[in-house]
């Protein structure tokens, strides 16, 4: 594990966006499914739909433009580079939440929460209800790395290790949030099944567990 950390800013060029949208008008569409709905999967027309507003309609700098609004970062964890959002929150008695994404998601799922967690006065909140909140993006997914050995995700479809809850918790622990307030957990579906296994240590100097909320749990 490295301890540096540093900067990452999301840059989307001209070239790249003609070069997607291309591809995507370039698609070779299979033949449409028999039922009309959707009992043998995603029909056809509502692919072709979905191609075409990526292709045509949505914006992706706008989308750059909403990530790069907040602090986003690097570090090194077993290996393999992590990305994840790292927003403090003005007020002095904030706690260190980490929110994690499932699958399929990513950290821009979080982008319309970040402000009230961390300055809920200024959404018609409490400052006592304030966080200092961290949205690492998963293995494999968004800005960090894909794993290029097993290990990583074994969790969908058989038991692997645990990687996934040890990667989260490093990434608070690195450097973040030392100390001994306790920090807080959210997770959803791949991640709940991961972070509930392995809570931040409470020792060390890093912060304890001081709850978590899980919107997936597979025992």
């Amino acid at each position: 594990m490295s301890d540096a950390i540093t900067v990452f800013s999301l840059g989307i060029s001209d070239a790249e966006i003609a070069d997607l949208r291309q591809r995507l008008a370039a698609t070779r569409w299979p033949d449409a499914e028999t039922t009309g709905d959707w009992n043998q999967g995603i029909p056809l027309s509502y692919t072709q739909e979905l191609c075409r507003h990526w292709a045509q309609d949505y914006d992706m700098q706008r989308l750059a433009t909403r990530l790069n609004a907040w602090p986003q970062f690097r570090t090194t964890i077993d290996g393999l580079g992590i990305h994840f959002i790292h927003a403090r929150s003005p007020h002095v008695n904030a706690r260190p939440l980490v929110i994690t994404h499932g699958w399929p998601g990513s950290v821009v799922e979080f982008l319309k929460v970040i402000g009230p967690l961390t300055d809920p006065v200024a959404h018609g909140g409490n400052a006592a209800d304030a966080f200092h909140v961290v949205c690492p993006s998963l293995p494999g997914y968004g800005f960090s790395d894909k794993p290029r050995e097993a290990g990583w995700g074994d969790l969908i479809g058989s038991a692997g290790s645990y990687e996934i809850s040890d990667s989260g918790a490093t990434v608070m622990a690195n450097g973040i949030f030392p100390g001994s307030n306790p920090a807080y957990l959210w997770a959803g579906t791949w991640a709940g099944a991961t972070d509930v296994w392995d809570p931040i240590p409470a020792n060390d100097g890093y912060a304890p567990c001081g709850g978590s909320r899980l919107s997936f749990l597979s025992m």
